[in-house]
């Protein structure tokens, strides 16, 4: 092999940082995405189960027959918060694709995913019969959570929210650049 078909470690070095410094990103992206996605399942969940089970024992459930409204609108206000986050915090350097600043991008990517959790409510309360506050829980916010997590960081980073802004005005290096003088 000659000198200029095997990598200088200054290069290999410089995509290992690139590598990393991308790892990271998505590591940091991925945190700040699951910690909005926390608080907005929080208020979902709480929501939810105070429509459905009225949370507390002698407490009237206003949607008690209704799981899966309930689920929709608590999760809709869940939506909301999640948006404000994911905007404002998680994907903050990474601009929108769309003009409306991603809305309804986001919006239509949620309804799809909320698809996951509703088949596994309707399969734990019409297929398997269960409508006790902890099936409806595991099957609604654990195994459908779940399902739609990956999913929705996924398409979101792909269709809302752009690649991270870059400094502008550093020229990049050339392989040519460097103190061997290009040699």
């Amino acid at each position: 092999m000659t000198r200029e078909t095997v990598p200088s470690s200054r290069l290999m070095g410089s995509t290992a940082t690139t590598l990393s410094t991308r790892h990271q990103r998505v590591l940091a992206e991925l945190g700040r995405f699951l910690t909005v996605g926390g608080v907005a399942t929080l208020v979902a969940f709480i929501l939810f189960n105070v429509l459905v089970h009225g949370f507390g024992a002698g407490r009237l459930a206003v949607l008690g027959d209704r799981p899966i409204l309930a689920y929709v609108l608590a999760n809709t206000v869940g939506m909301v918060i999640s948006y404000r986050g994911a905007r404002n915090w998680a994907f903050r350097d990474r601009p929108p694709r769309q003009a409306d600043g991603g809305r309804s991008a986001y919006v239509l990517i949620n309804v799809v995913t909320m698809s996951l959790p509703i088949a596994c409510l309707i399969i734990s309360r019409d297929v398997l019969g269960l409508d006790d506050p902890v099936s409806d829980n595991v099957s609604a916010n654990v195994i459908g959570l779940a399902l739609g997590l990956g999913a929705r960081f996924y398409l979101f980073r792909r269709f809302v929210f752009q690649g991270p802004v870059q400094e502008r005005n550093v020229a990049p290096r050339s392989r040519h650049d460097g103190a061997d003088g290009g040699r």
